[in-house]
């Protein structure tokens, strides 16, 4: 008996086109052309499903906030110079713009030299847009950066460091519409500063601060801002860490994030998820001026306080206490008796200033403020400066192994912050063989200075303490546990001192062209 596998009414063509548009099909006639009945062909196969997983999305976040951000465009007035020429390269008097487009220098200084941001968002005095200046105290585009409205009438905020030395400034809105800004204030220290758009008719689309208290490393972030001039860009990250201190200014306390930030986006602020600015980036870290993964936001409380002095008076005034101050090592803590390395050290009270007239000596260690513990010598200024001018406060201080406190009335910080170093008494030139003994233990030879005021430093051996804390040949020493000192001899008493009081280590201030600064060493036994 003929098997007849046609049964279905397929033709031969119609078989034909059938094995050519499906491998599963092929198979399935492999298998029928076996003689094996038509009910035993397999089922074709389904694709591959995978159920989403309910990841969250930014969307929603980034389309409320996105309307409140703005990029801030900054004219200064630019002097025209004596040659008006474009930046001439030692090329005859031409700009490289004049040499061909395939020419390496040209594509050399646009990489290097042309018209990028330095990793702050602000351009370098040779990064001025090309062009020739039309008249002295001409108008020029000279930086740009971000910001975003916190007032549905027109206060922005954005970085100092992208308005400073502006004469005219541009907002453009997420639309695209160009607005005239006015500058209400600025402040250097915390690299902030507060714009105004006037427009009555027209109520802006505003965002609020965070809670700091609310923020954790590991919550989520949304950087929304201008990155190199390209208009409105998102990127997200995480948190990476809190309280910063990035050796820019006494008041650090950054937010490290991770969100990709780069050139342009100064001022711009970071999101959570509800929509609220927890940070406003202001700095990155990068070898290479472009995104590596950490950046640096000035925290919601501190821009908060800030920009309300600044929208008050268009200045923050902050309380001066003048000294200069530096951390408590554990080296330094043993040396002076106290329990712990906390506090602020105290290098020298500024001539003049509330500290110094108040009784704040040179090797005090400040501990607390009404109060409240001093951790270190940022907490010490972040303390201080939350304070108003002429506020009376309770400084805690340990001073010769015991524990006081005085009353300061604060002063205004000034604009010019310059503190003064140092002092010491004339003296002979004395040094005994035990003296010489004691300072060669500690690594150090010494000779009396030229001025009569300490030690000058001739010579640290390597292998000491002294070299491992950075004591050089050339340095002086003006104190030995704040007393200052004029001969070896005197070195030699304090530390003898020291050891009958229990100490093993003794508190040196080291005086060099940078400034003042205390270090302590090991006191050899015996």
């Amino acid at each position: 008996m003929k098997v007849s596998f046609m049964s279905a009414q397929i033709g031969r063509s119609k078989l034909k086109t059938i094995l050519k548009n499906s491998t599963a099909a092929g198979l399935a006639a492999v298998m029928l052309a076996g003689a094996l009945p038509l009910a035993a062909a397999p089922a074709y196969a389904e694709p591959v499903k995978v159920e989403a997983a309910q990841v969250p999305s930014f969307a929603d976040v980034v389309a409320a906030v996105s309307p409140a951000v703005v990029s801030v465009r900054v004219q200064s007035n630019v002097e025209q110079t004596a040659d008006n020429s474009n930046f001439s390269f030692g090329f005859g008097g031409r700009g490289f713009e004049d040499l061909p487009d395939d020419h390496p220098l040209k594509r050399f200084f646009k990489e290097f030299g042309g018209q990028g941001q330095d990793p702050n968002g602000k351009r370098g005095p040779d990064r001025m847009p090309r062009g020739r200046a039309d008249g002295k105290g001409h108008l020029r585009p000279t930086s740009q950066g971000s910001g975003f409205f916190i007032s549905e009438d027109g206060y922005i905020v954005t970085n100092n460091h992208v308005v400073d030395e502006g004469a005219a400034f541009t907002i453009v809105t997420n639309d695209g519409k160009e607005l005239d800004a006015k500058l209400v204030g600025k402040d250097s220290r915390t690299d902030l500063a507060l714009l105004k758009v006037d427009n009555p008719k027209q109520k802006f689309t505003y965002v609020n601060f965070a809670d700091d208290e609310n923020m954790r490393v590991g919550d989520w972030v949304v950087a929304v801002g201008n990155p190199f001039g390209l208009g409105g860009t998102v990127t997200a990250g995480i948190i990476s860490a809190r309280g910063r201190d990035i050796g820019s200014g006494p008041y650090d306390d950054y937010i490290q994030i991770d969100a990709a930030v780069n050139r342009g986006n100064s001022g711009g602020p970071d999101f959570n998820l509800n929509g609220e600015v927890v940070g406003i980036n202001t700095a990155i870290f990068s070898p290479s001026g472009g995104n590596v993964g950490i950046a640096f936001a000035i925290p919601a409380s501190v821009a908060k306080d800030v920009i309300a002095k600044l929208k008050d008076g268009g200045m923050v005034e902050r309380g001066w206490l003048g000294v200069q101050i530096q951390p408590v090592s554990q080296d330094i803590a043993d040396s002076l008796g106290l329990s712990e390395a906390s506090g602020a050290l105290v290098v020298a009270p500024q001539e003049g200033s509330p500290g110094a007239k108040a009784g704040i000596k040179q090797g005090d260690v400040v501990t607390a403020v009404n109060g409240e513990t001093v951790k270190d010598p940022r907490d010490l200024a972040k303390r201080i400066a939350a304070f108003a001018p002429g506020t009376k406060v309770d400084v805690s201080i340990w001073r010769e192994g015991k524990a006081t406190s005085v009353k300061v009335e604060l002063g205004q910080l000034p604009s010019e912050k310059d503190l003064a170093g140092t002092d010491g008494q004339n003296g002979g030139d004395t040094q005994t063989p035990a003296t010489e003994q004691a300072l060669a233990n500690m690594g150090l030879s010494v000779t009396p200075a030229e001025d009569g005021k300490g030690l000058t430093i001739v010579d640290v051996d390597p292998d000491s303490d002294a070299a491992d804390k950075g004591v050089k040949p050339g340095e002086k020493i003006t104190s030995v546990n704040n007393q200052a000192i004029s001969t070896a001899d005197d070195v030699l008493k304090v530390l003898e001192q020291a050891k009958k009081d229990g100490r093993t280590k003794a508190l040196f201030q080291i005086e060099s062209d940078s400034g003042s600064r205390f270090v302590a060493l090991p006191i050899a036994q015996g």
